[in-house]
């Protein structure tokens, strides 16, 4: 078969040993007797079939004249070291070996039949290019240097990956141009080496088969894993993103058992936590703790014997154990944890290595195998070349993590919102200018944003206070009713006047819940239960068998943490917590789609209810891109919204412990206003004393009375819209009209005046009704009085 069959490359291949016989030609001349009869006899031997100097591309000749091939390549392939080389002869740019070294020949056995020899991948069009460059050097004495480093990667009779370098010796082989074969200019020379990319014009300027390559190459291989497994430690460890990658943690666990040369190699990983001297368990890296088997965190004391804490904690040192189970069973029933732990899990020999740099210990790499004394102190010794890339490794996993830490902080935690986030990365840059220029007495630029609008609304749980009153005196009922009864049966035992008072008081307290709950009574009911019901049940605990169950009951429905019975105010701060979550996420969700129609910024807080702010305006988008459309945008978009989060609240109102009512309100203010970022409070707030008029209305107006009435202007049912200015007035009733014809909105709208608020006049309010659509599939639309209606039947 024909070597160039199915290969593209500007070379055509030729086997020809020509080269390597003009040197034994120049050795029959030797005065070294030996050395010249042995040059006659390969030449003879080599005359016998002139195809071996002539050339030939087919390689069933390398079949035919073995004998011969062996004859003429004995010197380079001696018999002496064929064992201890590793040593190929073949073609370059081709994967066909006819003759290797015994050694070789028994690494390619080792692999397996169905192992299949390939040099480690490098790109078609790289090694066309390499080729090229080749021809370059040698035909035209251009010092072009594109060598690539070549290796085999192989298993072994273990299964474990050897790494292996190819040093090609070409000594024996040279590049002829074919007659037709056009010459490189330098004209030529100068385009390519700023072309490397462009394939086709290196196959322009060297068409393929344009060449004959004639001769052969020897390849010396070196057996390099121990530096390729350290290279891919490094590049495992030190490469940004690796952690992301699916098989990360397989192909880091593999390079280990190259490395040490053990199929069954396991590895763990243990957080040192130095404030605690715990060991943790790492989250989120892939890496289980052999030493902790399924706790979260353990005290190292408890986990390591004396020695092992000494050697890793203290010296900093590696710890092994060569065979766990006979350890194990040496020390009869006595063995520390570690041991136990590893026994349990079928290790059988562990190498416990400490990861620490000038700081201290951060954790400990845990190596084990299922075999014994596989691991032990000998082989310890390898990790000591790549223990510094491990360290380089573990610090920058540790700043990843204090930096995701800080932007989940920044994101939960604080008011710097990703559309404000650039001004603050200014005044960053500046701080650091300012102080390389002045020194330490430099102050962080204040954070404003002038001439921008502001947008507030809020979704609040009507009657809140009342509710948690009646949840708080239903539980203190419940509590009292049941002490009542113990406190009757200790007097049928024992009746003593104490017990008969203790009676009396907890029936007038019973009585005062159901007339007269003021904000005192649960602090003087939690004083009489503390310091005198308590003390007597544990007493009566003890004395009367008799009163056991029901004293029993009793504490199994008291809340340990606040020793009272925590039912009802459970179920309504369960709703309002429920309430919070389900419609900030829904508010959330929505306003991705709303910041994708123009960058504002945006704050939502929790209370009884969900409330928020945004502001818009040319000051926070950065650029030119500011048109008031967008802000009339954004206030149909938020009045649409909260319209869905009152449809999400009320068909879904099944699913809370609690049936509550909410109100919905949204606060229009004209004008524009400067807001400032506060650095002692980590928030933004209006800048200025008449941009403070705006956060006194939104603090007040939820619980405005509408002029003349003694009727709150929020209720429930309907979108109440609060503004100063006929303009806003005239603005949002065409909203609402909008939002009928959508029916979003019912049609009986409400024009109403304020109660003037303290230091605040002249405010005016829309209010209109909205309508629910119901359960899935349900085309109709509901009132709020149909929809009590509907969710009642």
């Amino acid at each position: 078969m024909n070597v160039n069959y199915n290969i593209l490359s500007p070379f055509e291949l030729e086997f020809s040993f020509e080269k390597l016989l003009r040197h034994y030609e120049v050795l029959v001349g030797s005065d070294d007797e030996f050395i010249s009869a042995n040059a006659k006899r390969v030449l003879k031997m080599a005359d016998q079939s002139p195809e071996l100097r002539n050339g030939f591309n087919d390689s069933e000749i390398l079949l035919k004249r073995k004998k011969e091939i062996g004859v003429i390549l004995q010197d380079l392939f001696s018999p002496l070291l064929t064992k201890n080389e590793i040593k190929t002869a073949s073609l370059p740019f081709h994967d066909l070996i006819f003759n290797a070294s015994q050694r070789f020949k028994d690494i390619i056995k080792a692999a397996g039949n169905d192992f299949e020899l390939k040099v480690k991948s490098i790109p078609q069009d790289d090694m066309y290019i390499m080729a090229c460059s080749v021809i370059l050097n040698a035909l035209y004495d251009y010092d072009l240097n594109f060598k690539r480093p070549f290796h085999y990667e192989i298993p072994d009779e273990n299964g474990v990956t050897r790494y292996y370098k190819i040093l090609y010796n070409a000594d024996f082989c040279e590049v002829v141009p074919k007659p037709d074969t056009k010459q490189i200019t330098e004209e030529d020379y100068d385009e390519l080496l700023d072309n490397f990319e462009n394939i086709d014009l290196w196959k322009e300027k060297f068409p393929p088969n344009s060449y004959i390559f004639k001769g052969f190459v020897i390849s010396n291989i070196f057996d390099v894993t121990d530096d390729q497994s350290i290279s891919n430690i490094k590049s495992n460890l030190i490469g940004e993103g690796q952690e992301d990658c699916d098989n990360f943690m397989d192909d880091f666990q593999e390079v280990f058992r190259s490395l040490f040369g053990i199929k069954d190699l396991y590895l763990g990983f243990a957080i040192y936590n130095q404030a605690d001297n715990n060991f943790e368990q790492a989250p989120g890296v892939g890496l289980k703790s052999y030493l902790l088997v399924d706790e979260a965190r353990a005290t190292c004391e408890a986990v390591l014997c004396q020695q092992s804490y000494n050697k890793i904690i203290n010296k900093r040192k590696y710890f092994s154990i060569s065979d766990v189970s006979g350890l194990y069973k040496k020390l009869k029933g006595k063995a520390p944890h570690h041991i136990k732990a590893f026994y349990k899990q079928g290790i059988k020999s562990v190498i416990l290595a400490p990861i620490a740099n000038e700081s201290g210990l951060m954790g400990v790499l845990e190596i084990i195998s299922k075999t014994p004394r596989m691991l032990n102190s000998i082989n310890a010794n390898k990790l000591v070349d790549v223990m510094p890339y491990i360290i380089s490794g573990i610090e920058r996993s540790k700043r990843e993590e204090e930096n995701l830490i800080e932007a989940i902080i920044q994101q939960e935690c604080t008011s710097i919102h990703p559309s404000v986030y650039w001004k603050f990365v200014d005044a960053a840059k500046q701080f650091l200018r300012d102080k390389q220029k002045q020194g330490v007495n430099v102050s962080f630029k204040s954070i404003v944003f002038d001439n921008i609008y502001p947008l507030f609304g809020q979704m609040d749980v009507k009657g809140s206070s009342n509710a948690r009153n009646l949840a708080t005196q239903k539980d203190l009922l419940l509590q009292l009713s049941l002490l009542e009864k113990i406190v009757e049966k200790i007097i049928v035992l024992e009746n003593l006047p104490i017990y008969e008072q203790l009676l009396f008081r907890i029936k007038q307290f019973e009585k005062s819940l159901k007339t007269d709950f003021k904000v005192d009574s649960e602090q003087n009911i939690v004083a009489f239960l503390r310091k005198e019901i308590e003390p007597l049940l544990k007493f009566q605990l003890e004395k009367n068998k008799n009163l056991k169950e029901d004293i029993e009951d009793y504490f199994s429905k008291v809340d340990s943490d606040i020793n009272l019975i925590y039912y009802y105010r459970k179920n309504y701060d369960d709703t309002i917590m429920l309430i919070n979550k389900n419609m900030s996420s829904l508010l959330d969700e929505k306003q991705e789609e709303a910041q994708a129609m123009h960058p504002h910024y945006f704050e939502r807080y929790k209370t009884d209810g969900v409330e928020h702010n945004m502001y818009i305006g040319e000051a926070i988008t950065k650029q030119d891109s500011f048109n008031p459309v967008y802000l009339y945008n954004l206030r149909l978009w938020q009045l649409q919204v909260m319209c869905e989060m009152e449809n999400e609240y009320y068909n879904n109102q099944h699913l809370y412990p609690l049936t509550l009512d909410v109100a919905s309100m949204i606060l229009v203010f004209n004008q524009p206003l400067s807001i400032r970022f506060r650095m002692d409070e980590k928030q933004f707030d209006v800048d200025g004393t008449y941009n403070a008029r705006y956060e006194v209305v939104k603090k007040r107006v939820d619980k405005a009375f509408i002029k003349g009435t003694e009727e709150r202007i929020t209720q429930n049912g309907k979108m109440t819209i609060v503004f100063s200015q006929k303009e806003d007035e005239l603005e949002y009733l065409q909203y609402i009209s909008f939002l009928q014809s959508k029916k979003v909105l019912d049609e009986n709208v409400e024009i109403l005046e304020l109660e003037n608020l303290q230091g605040v006049t002249g405010l005016r309010a829309i209010r209109v009704g909205i309508l629910y659509h119901g359960k899935e599939n349900d085309k109709a639309f509901y009132t709020y009085d149909d929809l009590m209606k509907e969710l009642k039947t």
